[in-house]
Parts: structure tokens; C-alpha cells; sequence
């Protein structure tokens, strides 16, 4: 069931655009007030997320290190793993952000009998390193869809994508890569037991849903043969405001639109928002500069006491009663 539904939901949402396009003639539906509406949520949705996250009160230095602190002079200090000015925080978010640096120090303990064993887990940190720069690179090449002309640099990453140029149309390196890293993500979910138990539709969801979303592109590229020029002519109509549909396009597009548009509808309110999260994480984007500067609780505000001297003044004769010792007769 953690998987079934999941699956059984993002063949649904494709079924439901392609008898929506094919049969009932809904490409504005799909075409247009679908994806407007999607972009809506997506906006929304992250802003909102991202400032309930930055209202959060972070009263303490809170910094995940496994490095050495600057201290004395003559200890040496991990500028990078534990940074003590802004700048080393900065430096250590980027590596973080670029090339997972947490994950790929991260181990794998496995219990083996009576002993505890570490292994690495450097699949996983290629796995999802591979995944996030290829959808990447496919998100820039896309934006030729939406921009005339085209800038340089988008120009350049997609010769450099479709440089082996295997058969027509162009066959793009990250096809294949993104569709690799995601089987192997979600082939490591449903193959581990450990990860499997843990797993909810939650997390299978988006992985399927993103298969959707890149199967769908590529049947649409090199099995359906959408024309292009259409695409981009829709694109451009999309990102002006001023919306051009074209029914001869083929219900492959529409569908690709549709998935699309789910997944940037869901983006904010699942665990794919990590994205933007990560920013904001105060463990990974504060400096760790407790031993140069005294971090004071905002929350230590002047609260009324009520001392033991005071308290047995109150209830002397009561405690004297029940045998309770007194510090103080009288």
C-alpha cells in the first residue's frame, strides 16, 4: 500500500490529462488554468514557508560541527567544518548545497552479530548529487521555451547536454542521467528493508511523481515527436501573460504540462521544500563563534520568585504539622 497509492495516483493524474485533452478538449484546463494555478500554489506556498521558518526564534548558537572550534592559537581550527566567521559559514553552505558535503562524509552502521560496523554510503550522496544536477541542467535547458531570443548560456549548456548528438532528435545526457538516479533512488527504498520500513507514501510519492514528470518529457521528445516550434510558441504565450493554445499539439504535451504542474503545486507542502529549508537550517548557517561571542537568550526576561524561605513562611505551621523538617523554627 506505502507504494501502490502512490503509483496508482500519478498514473491517475496522467490518465486524467491525457482523457481530458484527447476526449472532452480540455487543453485550456490543462493548458493554461492548470499551470497558472499551479504557479499560484508554488509561489504561495514557498514565501509562506519560508518566512513561518525565518520567524522561527533561534535564541542559542546551535551549529552542527565535527571539527575542531577556533580556540588558542596554536590548536589547529576547521575553517570549513567549523566555522567561526560568516564567511567560513557561507563557505561551508555552498559545499553543502553544490556537493552534499554532509552526505558524502555521512556512514552506514550496520549491526553485525554483537559489533557495530560502518560502512560507506557513497551511493547515495552520487545518487542524489546526480539526480540534483541533472535536474538542474534540465530546468535551465528548459528555459529556451520561455525566452527569445535565446541567452548564450542556455545555448551553451544544452550543446554541452546533446554534445554526443546520438540520432535525431538530440539525445540529452542528463535523459539519462535523472532517469538513472531516480530508478536508484527508488529502487533503494523498496530493496533495503531498513528504508523500506521507515518509508511512507510520502516519500515514494514525489520520487513517482518525478519519474512521471521525466518519463512523460521523454516520450514526448523521442516517442510522440511533439512539434517544438508549437511548444515553444505555447511557452512564450504562457510566460507573457497572453496564452496561445495549439490543438494539434498532441495530448503527450498536456499530459507532461499537467504532471508538472502537480509537482509545483505539491513543491511547498512536502518534504521537497528541503530545497529551500536548507537555508534557513540554523544548525548548518550560523557561525560557531560561542568561545568569541556570548550568545545571550532573548527569553531571559525578569520572572517573579517565590524563594524556600519565603515559601516556608507561608505553610510553616502546615509543614510543622505533617513532620516536614523547617529550617527555621518559630
Amino acid at each position: 500500500m506505502k507504494i501502490g497509492l502512490p503509483l496508482l495516483a500519478v498514473v491517475a493524474l496522467a490518465a486524467l490529462a491525457w482523457l481530458g485533452c484527447e476526449y472532452l478538449r480540455l487543453q485550456v484546463l490543462f493548458g493554461v488554468v492548470l499551470p497558472y494555478l499551479a504557479l499560484l500554489l508554488f509561489l504561495v506556498g514557498f514565501v509562506y514557508r519560508v518566512v513561518l521558518w525565518g520567524r522561527s526564534a533561534v535564541p542559542f548558537n546551535i551549529t552542527t560541527t565535527c571539527g575542531q572550534q577556533k580556540s588558542l592559537p596554536w590548536v589547529k581550527h576547521d575553517r570549513l567544518e567549523n566555522p567561526s566567521s560568516t564567511t567560513g559559514a557561507i563557505g561551508r553552505m555552498i559545499l553543502e548545497v553544490l556537493l552534499f558535503r554532509s552526505l558524502f562524509r555521512n556512514l552506514r552502521t550496520e549491526k553485525r552479530g554483537a559489533r557495530i560496523s560502518f560502512g560507506s554510503a557513497k551511493w547515495l550522496w552520487l545518487g542524489g548529487l546526480v539526480f540534483h544536477w541533472s535536474l538542474l541542467v534540465v530546468l535551465l535547458r528548459h528555459l529556451r521555451l520561455f525566452l527569445e531570443p535565446v541567452p548564450v548560456v542556455i545555448s551553451g549548456i544544452g550543446a554541452v547536454d546533446g554534445m554526443f548528438q546520438i540520432g535525431v532528435p538530440v539525445l540529452f545526457l542528463t535523459d539519462i542521467t535523472i532517469l538513472a538516479a531516480l530508478a536508484f533512488l527508488f529502487a533503494r527504498r523498496v530493496l533495503a528493508p531498513r528504508i523500506r520500513y521507515l518509508s511512507l507514501p510520502a516519500d515514494y510519492f514525489p520520487l513517482l511523481l518525478l519519474l512521471g514528470v521525466v518519463i512523460s518529457g521523454i516520450l514526448m521528445r523521442y516517442a510522440f515527436k511533439v512539434d517544438m516550434l508549437q511548444v515553444k510558441e505555447m511557452m512564450l504565450g504562457l510566460a507573457s501573460l497572453h496564452p496561445q493554445l495549439s490543438m494539434s499539439a498532441g495530448s503527450a504535451l498536456y499530459v507532461h504540462i499537467f504532471l508538472v504542474s502537480v509537482l509545483f503545486a505539491y513543491f511547498p507542502w512536502s518534504k521537497l521544500m528541503h530545497a529551500g529549508g536548507i537555508f534557513l537550517s540554523p544548525t548548518r548557517n550560523m557561525p560557531n563563534n560561542s568561545r568569541q561571542v556570548r550568545h545571550i537568550n532573548p527569553w531571559n526576561y525578569p520572572v517573579q520568585v517565590h524563594s524556600y524561605v519565603e515559601y516556608e513562611d507561608e505553610y510553616r505551621e502546615k509543614m510543622r504539622k505533617v513532620g516536614l523538617p523547617l529550617d527555621k523554627e518559630g
